[in-house]
């Protein structure tokens, strides 16, 4: 068998006549939700693979960083770390460190570096979540332009019984069958993106998590570096 032909009989040849002989409202329908549908995988797919790389470099980065006596030791090699959002806050807690270090020769301000981790871990947060929101737009918004679909094709399948003054399955299955596909490809689209949305958010929220913890251990090494070695302390 050729492959048109397995692809027809996976898919359901009788589906592909049927979307073939749609009106031209179902099929801008199922054109809008097609592109919903790319647009959230794409979502989907790139978010899965930089959540997957940003948790495996943050189990790195947190098992060097626990090995670590100064900060110098982590900060030399952080770079390698960098998809980890830990980084960001790493980083940010140095710089106000080093800045506290240069104008006073001293901690004077635990608040002011915890503060600035605070901010970086927000950004970093706040990075991971871009284009997430369209998930959730996705999930909330196709379900109801397969309902409009539906009601399209109700009104269509009405029309259609009138035109032919009698109550036969042929006048009004045209606009059913059209109606039960637009709804298909309404849920087809919807559910993907919100088991996604679900998923990624957690992600998200458990990465947020750990970058608190993570600044309450960076404050006490910082409280533990001597004063005499701030100054190697590089990016």
């Amino acid at each position: 068998m050729h492959l048109p032909s397995l692809l027809l009989a996976f898919v359901g040849g009788e589906i592909v006549d049927l979307v073939l002989q749609t009106g031209a409202v179902a099929k801008i329908v199922l054109l809008i939700l097609l592109l919903f549908s790319v647009l959230s995988w794409a979502v989907i797919l790139s978010k899965w693979r930089i959540i997957k790389r940003a948790r495996s470099q943050s189990e790195r980065f947190v098992r060097a960083f626990r090995k670590a006596q100064r900060l110098q030791d982590i900060a030399s090699v952080a770079e390698q770390f960098r998809p980890s959002p830990l980084v960001g806050v790493f980083e940010s807690a140095v710089s106000e460190f080093k800045r506290q270090m240069g104008m006073t020769g001293g901690i004077h301000s635990a608040v002011s570096i915890q503060r600035a981790m605070q901010i970086s871990s927000s950004e970093e947060i706040t990075h991971l979540e871009r284009n997430v929101p369209w998930l959730a737009i996705t999930g909330a918004v196709t379900p109801f332009i397969g309902l409009f679909g539906t009601v399209w094709g109700i009104i269509d399948a009405f029309h259609g019984l009138g035109t032919a003054g009698a109550a036969t399955l042929r006048a009004v299955a045209p606009g059913i069958s059209e109606a039960l596909i637009t709804t298909a490809a309404g849920l087809a689209a919807a559910i993907p993106a919100v088991i996604a949305y679900n998923l990624i958010i957690g992600s998200i929220r458990e990465m947020a998590s750990r970058n608190d913890d993570f600044a309450l251990e960076m404050l006490n090494m910082i409280e533990r570096q001597p004063t005499s070695t701030a100054s190697e302390v590089r990016r």
